[in-house]
């Protein structure tokens, strides 16, 4: 009755402490801005809150002028949000528990003390009620000034990076008893980095079957979030991971398309070229992916590297960019997430639209998550099917979530 209650409280829009801004309407009204999108990039990077990159945002739903203040137990002190100028972020813990314990019922005075549990993330804990501006993050508040700023977007997942990516690619995060037998596969938000197979259906299924073109790139050591591990990048590394889990997936195994799953670099190429398939995923090496301990410097040239590439390239005219972070990381937000199907959402992170077609210096205030992803890539490449066991192939997921209620449209945020 609690869940139900604050989805409720959500989708209200009351605009009281903890709640986001008023959702417009959801339905859509643009076939002229759809119409020019030939191509849809997703850049995923990692481990940043919504008000951790633009709480100060002018316009934006961002951290509100009484915030709550947070605990420090081990300084004996109590933190309110604060300018961080610092490059250099470690974050805090980002599991289901972890999102419950720093919400704390709609109190959101849990984030340092979360970061201060045993091992701890860093040298500062505290650096979890942070805030970045401008100074820090030129170019991406650069881009979120120019294009359109998503105020409403929330993780899939209540967890960490591996489910993220599950949901970024499929709408589901679960653990799978038997390889090819998708019936065998339930709901959970703690599958391994390391599982070898995803017996459910992916999006690039529907792709498959509709002649659509796709690419999952992957730069060089982006394909685990341990250690920052991983060998190398191409087609070779054909083992699912937490930020590459389409070559755990049967569907992909079946239609003969792991070799698109492939080099980083090779993204750079082919917008270059103007050989970009209509769907691209592209996943950033760990050094460049914004994930803490790394240096946001770093992360902003290689994003700019992606899009230059792009926008240099002879198909920027018909591509749409949509720059996205997985999951929270542990950083403050201040917006009480709706409760889908046990599973999600997590707390707010940033997503940026760019693109000729994109409107101008707008903020979006829908309700979205990486569910709208695939949604736009269902409605635009694929006649609107979607992911539901109407394909050929069982499902036993427990809700659709392209039809979630009150899910936006991101087609609204095209001119």
């Amino acid at each position: 009755m609690i869940k139900r209650l604050l989805l409720v409280l959500f989708l209200s829009g009351c605009a009281v402490h903890g709640t986001a801004a008023t959702a417009p309407s959801t339905s859509f009204s643009n076939d002229h801005g759809a119409a020019t999108v030939k191509h849809i990039v997703v850049i995923m990077m990692e481990n940043r809150s919504f008000d951790n990159y633009f709480g100060k945002f002018p316009g934006a739903n961002g951290i509100p002028a009484n915030p709550n203040c947070n605990p420090d137990p081990i300084n004996n002190t109590c933190v309110l949000p604060y300018h961080d100028k610092a490059l250099q972020n470690y974050g805090g813990p980002h599991s289901q528990p972890d999102m419950l314990h720093d919400l704390d019922g709609g109190k959101f005075d849990g984030f340092i003390i979360s970061a201060e549990k045993p091992p701890g993330p860093g040298p500062n804990p505290d650096e979890v009620m942070g805030y970045h501006t401008k100074a820090e993050i030129p170019y991406y508040w650069s881009l979120a000034s120019t294009y359109t700023l998503a105020d409403n977007y929330f993780a899939a997942s209540a967890s960490w990076s591996t489910m993220a990516h599950l949901f970024l690619v499929s709408g589901w995060s679960a653990q799978c008893a038997t390889d090819n037998d998708p019936n065998s596969c339930t709901s959970s938000n703690t599958v391994s980095p390391v599982t070898d197979f995803y017996a459910w259906t992916d999006i690039t299924w529907l792709l498959h079957a509709h002649g659509v073109s796709w690419g999952y790139y992957v730069y060089p050591k982006g394909l685990m979030i341990v250690n920052d591990q991983g060998d190398g990048e191409g087609p070779a590394d054909t083992g699912a991971s937490g930020w590459n889990p389409l070559p755990g997936f049967d569907d992909v195994r079946i239609d003969g398309e792991l070799g698109n799953v492939q080099a980083g670099s090779n993204f750079v190429a082919a917008a270059s070229a103007g050989t970009l398939p209509a769907v691209s995923w592209v996943v950033p090496s760990f050094k460049d992916s914004d994930h803490p301990s790394n240096s946001l410097a770093k992360g902003q040239a290689w994003v700019k590297q992606q899009i230059d590439a792009v926008e240099s390239g002879p198909e920027a005219s018909s591509t749409l960019i949509l720059l996205t972070w997985d999951e929270w990381g542990g950083f403050y937000d201040h917006v009480v997430p709706p409760t889908i199907d046990g599973l999600g959402y997590g707390f707010r992170t940033p997503l940026i639209l760019v693109g000729p077609m994109v409107k101008k210096a707008h903020i979006d205030h829908q309700m979205l998550s990486s569910d709208a992803y695939l949604k736009l890539i269902e409605d635009l490449f694929l006649g609107s099917e979607r992911i539901d066991g109407n394909d050929g192939r069982p499902d036993p997921r427990p809700d659709i979530r392209e039809n979630t209620p009150g899910l936006g449209d991101l087609r609204n945020d095209l001119k």
